[in-house]
């Protein structure tokens, strides 16, 4: 992805759809969120620095998108939300999501308010449930099945397997969760695209800068 930079006074970090987002609010988050690499920031490693101020400038970015989307949908997200001390952000969430999303949705009530509006638009066939439970017995095995070793994808007796209508709504609730995440990250993509950053705050993994990464 390249991103364009801009020549912005040095207290804009970027311009969002032609608004400038201020860098007060790129360092309130920087405040609460813990380097990942704690001993080089504390030295003051140039590197260092940057990249937690440009990763934190991507979440930053992705909230100012978020309420500006949940305006224009009508969303409600809470106003009465404290912003954290520190912000923690799940490791499986983050090696899912990547650790930029992972911690906008940890951060912003609005990116997890359209997050949930976005999987609620999923619409799941009875079908395509159906299918997934079929494709998939070693997910429905008993816990007797479990004890004895059965073999999900071998012979199994149809007592082996957790029957179809105790295991539909928790089908439902994954696949809509997993279809919303990507809707989200077509939504950010798009968005995204219309960002322009002043120097130092560019994505890390943008090629324009010479220490870029692609870790997200």
């Amino acid at each position: 992805m390249t991103h364009t930079h801009v020549h912005a006074p040095a207290e804009v970090a970027a311009l969002v759809h032609g608004d400038p987002l201020g860098t007060d609010r790129v360092e309130a988050l920087l405040a609460v969120t813990p380097p990942r690499d704690p001993e080089a920031y504390r030295e003051g490693r140039a590197r260092a620095v940057r990249q937690h101020r440009r990763w934190a400038a991507q979440v930053v970015v992705t909230d100012e998108l978020a309420r500006r989307a949940c305006a224009e949908l009508g969303l409600r997200p809470p106003e009465d939300t404290a912003p954290p001390d520190v912000l923690t952000v799940d490791e499986a969430d983050a090696a899912e999501l990547g650790s930029i999303v992972a911690a906008a949705l940890a951060y912003s009530p609005a990116a997890r308010a359209l997050l949930a509006h976005l999987e609620a638009l999923q619409h799941l066939p009875e079908g395509t449930l159906r299918d997934y439970y079929l494709r998939n017995p070693d997910r429905f095995l008993t816990p007797d099945a479990l004890r004895r070793g059965a073999d999900p994808f071998g012979a199994t007796a149809p007592e082996d397997l957790m029957p179809y209508q105790e295991v539909r709504a928790g089908i439902g609730k994954e696949l809509r969760q997993a279809m919303g995440r990507r809707a989200f990250f077509l939504w950010l993509d798009r968005e995204r695209s219309d960002v322009v950053y002043s120097p130092g705050y560019e994505h890390p993994g943008d090629p324009g800068h010479p220490d870029h990464e692609h870790r997200h």
